[in-house]
């Protein structure tokens, strides 16, 4: 029987979200579509003064710009449902919808980190090679790099998707989760989840982990720059440069790898964790690039007086 007929015995899952309180519903609903808001607010903002300031036209900026767009992407895929459902009696989403949901939270997550570790390999240009940064980091390459992470995070999670496409839901329909990921449709199937377990274990091992070390290696050789400069000043200079992108490093992969190593359970643990690293940090990024880089504060001033 063709897999296209076999899942359907089930068509629909309950996502049980974050409470059951009708009360706490409506606060939490409150709360995130303010998180949402200035989610769309902040980095639409980041997005528009990258683009828009001659000042900020460079490398670094660029991957920014990027990195504002993906966040919109990566909070646009749950948050949305996360919201009709604390509003909703039924809670529920289709299993085409669930398996969509799937897809498109790897392939934004894993844009990010590839774009995470790009961004990194950047750093480490302009510290290390700050004379020939500007032809080692052109616009061929920048362009380049964003394309090459869009494109290996979507056929990552394309793959993933085909191999998790062949399992059968039977009777189970709960999710103990506000969003549809992959560990949480294994607990739902009623076939073999070996393959697609086998799957996004292997991937997350490459493309994430990967990524990781990717980033580890950039800062090792950023440290190693870093200490190897005379003065206090362009030690802490240099520095600061990086400071930023190493924050949000810090929250993406905090987050993200505590959720996925931690066993599938529905604790609040890992719903928080998940929060952190798809609704969050996503609202967090601009902020964490406005407040520590004096270059994106001066364009804010300079916007603000232009059309202000």
């Amino acid at each position: 029987m063709p897999s296209a007929t076999r899942n359907r015995s089930v068509s629909e899952f309950i996502l049980l979200g974050l409470s059951g309180d009708g009360q706490v519903q409506a606060l939490l609903f409150a709360l995130f579509l303010l998180v949402y808001l200035l989610t769309l607010a902040g980095n639409l903002l980041l997005l528009l003064l990258v683009r828009m300031d001659p000042h900020l036209h460079t490398p670094m900026y660029f991957f920014l710009g990027q990195l504002s767009f993906l966040d919109l992407c990566h909070s646009s895929v749950t948050v949305p449902k996360l919201l009709e459902n604390l509003l909703s009696a039924k809670k529920t989403i289709s299993v085409e919808g669930c398996l969509a949901q799937v897809f498109f939270v790897f392939a934004t997550g894993g844009t990010e980190s590839c774009l995470l570790a790009a961004m990194a390999y950047d750093r480490y240009v302009a510290i290390s090679s700050p004379l020939l940064y500007g032809q080692v980091m052109n616009r061929r390459v920048c362009a380049g790099l964003v394309w090459g992470s869009w494109s290996l995070a979507f056929l990552d999670a394309l793959i993933n998707i085909l191999v998790a496409l062949s399992l059968d839901f039977c009777e189970a329909q709960q999710i103990h989760h506000f969003s549809c990921e992959l560990p949480s449709l294994y607990a739902l199937s009623c076939s073999d989840v070996s393959a697609s377990f086998t799957t996004l274990l292997c991937s997350s091992f490459i493309h994430f982990f990967g990524n990781f070390l990717l980033i580890l290696f950039s800062y090792a050789r950023i440290l190693l720059t870093i200490l190897a400069i005379s003065s206090a000043s362009g030690r802490s200079k240099a520095f600061s440069t990086c400071s930023a992108h190493l924050t949000a490093v810090t929250f993406f992969y905090g987050s993200g790898l505590l959720r996925y190593l931690m066993p599938n359970s529905g604790s609040i643990q890992e719903l928080i964790f998940s929060l952190q690293y798809s609704v969050l940090t996503p609202m967090l990024n601009p902020l964490i690039y406005s407040l520590k880089n004096k270059e994106v504060k001066a364009g804010l001033r300079r916007m603000l007086r232009k059309y202000l």
